[in-house]
């Protein structure tokens, strides 16, 4: 099959540090690769692929300083798109909604991964009038505020299964907080769980401009105060095997509709158990009392920790396996391309008359 794979420019594929749909993008196209197909990555020139590149700026926009807006650069990769549209059986958008209007005359070819946040109230009205788009939800959560529209299925994240070794044991003592420092990811119950747990607190996290303010106002007095909590600052891939592997548990106290959280699967693909607060995705993607736990208030997290010591890590390992692997989610899509495109029929009819089950989901 001749797939498409067009990718955000805002991180190169995969980003060097922080960075979700990228990776996601960039792990999905290497298994399409592996798997036999032929594959078109469209993404920023510093990306790595096993996939043939279609380099659409030179460097990922947020490194570039002389950036200020991302969405003439997009709009610039989907004019070049368009013009390869016939060179593919499926091409599968994970630009959020910036192609909707150019693809409708070929949406039955189409697939679009919404990575993001899909309660802001601008959107209820614009995907009301898009309602014939196939589109991927990354968990059954995700898709709670929307209007009707075509789902075609659901297919939760993956990772290559050798990226992040399993370690045995959290040797290292600590818990961890992986990711971005920002009110809705709440690193100051990380904090407070630590503090109360009495055990160290490391946080690996990026400081986006507009989070500036919140990290100096909110969160920096509170490392001040307390010396068991540690900021490493963003970590890479190859710090991140080590800073998740010998973590006792990974924090993940978010406060927003999280549509997936890529760090409670890089910390399970370590062995390391998540204790997750039960919001968005958390109850899809964490097996309370298998991978880590779900909770509800500071209280029942501080519990949790004590209690991290009835986790099996093996058992976290194998969850990951079967459940969050590269391979698996790349099986999941070419699932949903097979209902788009049928190679004894040419392009198959239509999307448009071809409903797709609201109720279906494809992954495990």
């Amino acid at each position: 099959m001749k797939i498409a794979q067009i990718a955000p420019l805002q991180e190169s594929c995969p980003p060097r540090h922080y960075g979700g749909t990228e990776r996601v993008v960039a792990y999905l196209t290497n298994e399409l690769v592996r798997l036999g197909h032929d594959v078109t990555l469209f993404a920023s020139a510093d990306s790595s692929t096993a996939a043939r590149l279609v380099s659409c700026v030179p460097r990922a926009l947020r490194s570039d300083p002389s950036v200020r807006d991302f969405v003439p650069y997009h709009a610039m990769m989907l004019d070049e798109v368009l013009r390869r549209a016939d060179d593919f059986d499926i091409l599968h958008f994970h630009t959020e909604l910036l192609h909707f209007p150019m693809v409708r005359s070929f949406a039955h070819r189409t697939v679009t991964t919404l990575h993001g946040r899909l309660d802001l109230p601008d959107l209820w009205p614009f995907y009301s009038v898009f309602p014939d788009i196939p589109l991927v939800s990354v968990s059954l959560g995700q898709r709670g505020p929307m209007p009707p529209v075509s789902w075609l299925g659901n297919v939760y994240h993956g990772l290559p299964e050798q990226l992040l070794p399993f370690h045995a044991s959290g040797r290292g003592g600590y818990l961890a907080f992986l990711g971005r420092i920002s009110p809705e990811k709440r690193p100051d119950r990380a904090i407070e769980i630590a503090v109360r747990s009495g055990l160290p607190l490391k946080i690996a996290a990026k400081i986006d401009r507009v989070d500036r303010a919140y990290w100096e106002a909110d969160i920096a007095p509170l490392l001040s105060r307390h010396a068991n909590v540690e900021y490493l600052g963003e970590i890479g891939q190859r710090e991140k095997m080590r800073f998740l592997g010998d973590a006792r548990a990974l924090l993940f106290p978010i406060d927003w509709p999280e549509p997936f959280g890529l760090a409670m699967i890089e910390a399970m693909a370590c062995g390391t158990p998540v204790i997750a607060f039960r919001c968005g995705s958390v109850p899809e993607i964490v097996d309370d009392g298998v991978t880590g736990f779900v909770v509800d208030s500071i209280d029942e997290a501080v519990a949790a920790v004590g209690r991290i010591g009835d986790i099996d890590r093996r058992g976290v390992r194998r969850a990951f396996q079967a459940r969050f692997s590269a391979e698996r989610m790349a099986n999941d899509y070419l699932a949903l391309y097979g209902r788009l495109h049928d190679p004894a029929s040419g392009n198959g009819r239509p999307y448009r008359d071809q409903p797709a089950d609201p109720a279906l989901h494809i992954a495990a």
